[in-house]
């Protein structure tokens, strides 16, 4: 039925994910879900217009990258940072539950977002600063992610926080034993630059997000634990932040989210993972987020491997990640979006039915 659908845009995505979650909150009897989400849309959809002109006054605009493809040029100087009016009313809504609940989890969360946040607000200060597409150095910012990752995994394994047996269905898991550490690393730090590398055309990173955390906040309902049930709200309030922030940020994008957004936007979908043991079906609900990251690493190991073997190094796509290929193979920037949250549904049906049946 999706793939019928001829134009898929972001009124579309919206009609669907609030109907979904009504779905949702008829079926867990709990209307708080739709709640939270409606209000955090709503939130979302004030500061982002509020900010855009807080961002012109200060010309933090974006610098768009000499190797992208040559259409994206004409992008350059749209207001960027955008992540701002998305994840600081998350961290506050949080904040307020953390200190309600007194929760070493949430505490654990908190810290780990907002460190994930000063390294995006960090790369995107000094990207505009010296107008260059790159802020921090790759090196520097992946230093940062990974003490901010370290001090995470260590506190939340030594307080049992993080389960080694990572559940496949409700009766059957992997136990994974001392490299559930490794795992966690590559998950926590994995996801964040995986939002980071998808978010490359206007409304994608963006849509996809907000796809995602709706199927993350569902699946962690459907485990039938009370103590996670919080879990489940601040996904939804993020699904409704994603699209709120999506209004503008779609085709043509007034807005761009930046590391601010990116960079924390999948920090909080690992660390919500790590938390509620929801690897597994997180892995399948972010493969969009996945294969952009595979495609840049096939590309540049092939690109290495061709060069030492043939002293001149080939490229098994024409540009990556992969929705930059399709860009060049001559398919509209919307179109590409368009098809990538419709695959994005799929994978998060696909991962609920699975949760459902195995």
């Amino acid at each position: 039925m999706i793939g019928k659908i001829k134009e898929f845009n972001f009124k579309s995505l919206l009609i669907l994910n609030t109907f979904s979650l009504i779905v949702t909150s008829f079926f867990f009897n709990n209307f708080i879900f739709i709640g939270v989400y409606t209000v955090f849309f709503c939130i979302c959809l004030f500061t982002t217009k509020s900010g855009l002109q807080i961002i012109k006054k200060f010309n933090l605009l974006q610098t768009i990258r000499t190797e992208g493809p040559a259409n994206h040029f004409k992008k350059s100087d749209t207001p960027t940072m955008g992540g701002i009016f998305m994840i600081i009313p998350f961290l506050i809504f949080l904040l307020l539950i953390t200190i309600n609940l007194g929760s070493l989890k949430l505490f654990l969360l908190l810290l780990t977002i907002f460190g994930f946040f000063i390294t995006g607000f960090l790369d995107d200060y000094l990207s505009i600063k010296n107008k260059q597409n790159t802020g921090l150095k790759t090196k520097e910012k992946f230093i940062l992610q990974s003490i901010i990752s370290i001090i995470f995994i260590s506190l939340a394994y030594e307080k049992n926080l993080i389960n080694p047996l990572i559940m496949v269905t409700d009766s059957w898991g992997i136990n994974m034993n001392i490299f559930i550490l490794p795992i966690s690393f590559v998950v926590l730090v994995g996801m964040s630059n995986s939002v980071n590398l998808t978010d490359g055309l206007d409304g994608l990173a963006a849509g996809c997000s907000g796809i995602v955390f709706y199927g993350l906040g569902t699946e962690i309902l459907l485990k039938g634990q009370q103590e996670l049930f919080v879990f489940s709200i601040l996904c939804f309030s993020m699904s409704g932040i994603c699209l709120g922030f999506l209004k503008y940020n779609s085709y043509p994008a007034k807005i761009f989210m930046g590391d601010t957004g990116s960079l924390s936007i999948g920090a909080i979908l690992g660390s919500i993972a790590l938390l509620t043991n929801s690897i597994f079906t997180l892995s399948i609900f972010s493969g969009i987020f996945i294969i952009e990251t595979l495609s840049v690493m096939i590309q540049v190991v092939f690109f290495k491997i061709t060069k030492k073997l043939f002293h001149k190094g080939k490229r098994i796509f024409l540009m990556s990640p992969i929705h930059h290929h399709f860009e060049l193979k001559g398919f509209k920037e919307q179109k590409i979006v368009e098809n990538f949250w419709k695959t994005n549904i799929l994978l998060v049906i696909l991962g609920i039915v699975l949760k459902i049946n195995l």
